[in-house]
């Protein structure tokens, strides 16, 4: 199933990446939070790859080109602000994404009612740390811009059709667009430039396509589970 495994993988790939931060965030009390963030969305990840086969093959043994995450989930953590603008723009838009979903009748909707309000949280804790981060010193403000400007070109992707989803992609994109850039302005941050100047490219990772940093984190990920085939707790 085309969809549950392009939002599986949404969900896997970025759960990987915020556990990249165990032993590493810069105070014990995010570190907390960013596990549990991570716990969310492997719990995500766990059911949509379910719904799609089997969750520890499609995890472990898909080659990188057979994943359908886009390009966005997978940029490295960088420094926390580059976490914080990755999570900003990823939470807010899968938060409109299952909320839409939830509000019908498919096959998602019991997955998106329950997991929304998981994502309810991780926009509000990126929403507060950028703003935090962009009102804060000179050196965090200039951190916090540069992440935003970064990752801004990976975003368009999001908006792209999924095969097997119903959803109104340009309404979703102009309510994304309008909450991010709030946000922004009130941490004192410029709004980057839209896809009008070719700043906001469209991804392929939907496609299969994806940046160097994924095979190498990708080779992280699988490299217990393809060393000892069939082994079991």
């Amino acid at each position: 199933m085309a969809a549950a495994l392009a939002l599986g993988d949404d969900a896997l790939v970025l759960s990987h990446r915020l556990g990249e931060w165990a032993g590493h965030a810069p105070v014990l009390e995010e570190e907390v939070a960013l596990a549990n963030i991570a716990l969310d969305l492997l719990g995500q990840a766990r059911v949509l790859l379910s719904m799609a086969g089997d969750e520890d093959e499609l995890a472990y043994l898909r080659e990188e080109r057979a994943f359908r995450n886009v390009q966005l989930v997978e940029q490295p953590n960088g420094d926390f602000a580059h976490t914080i603008a990755r999570q900003l723009y990823f939470s807010t838009y899968q938060r409109l994404l299952y909320a839409h979903l939830a509000a019908g009748d498919g096959e998602f909707a019991g997955l998106a009612a329950k997991a929304v309000k998981e994502v309810a949280y991780h926009q509000d804790h990126a929403e507060q740390w950028t703003l935090r981060l962009g009102d804060g010193t000179e050196v965090s403000h200039e951190r916090m811009r540069r992440a935003c400007q970064a990752l801004w070109r990976f975003t368009g992707e999001m908006f792209q059709p999924v095969e097997g989803l119903d959803v109104d992609w340009e309404g979703i994109r102009a309510v994304w667009l309008e909450s991010v850039s709030a946000v922004l302005r009130q941490a004192t941050l410029d709004v980057p430039e839209g896809p009008q100047s070719g700043a906001w490219s469209a991804g392929a990772g939907r496609q299969g396509l994806h940046t160097e940093p994924f095979g190498r984190m990708l080779a992280e990920m699988q490299h217990l589970h393809r060393s000892h085939p069939g082994a079991s707790w």
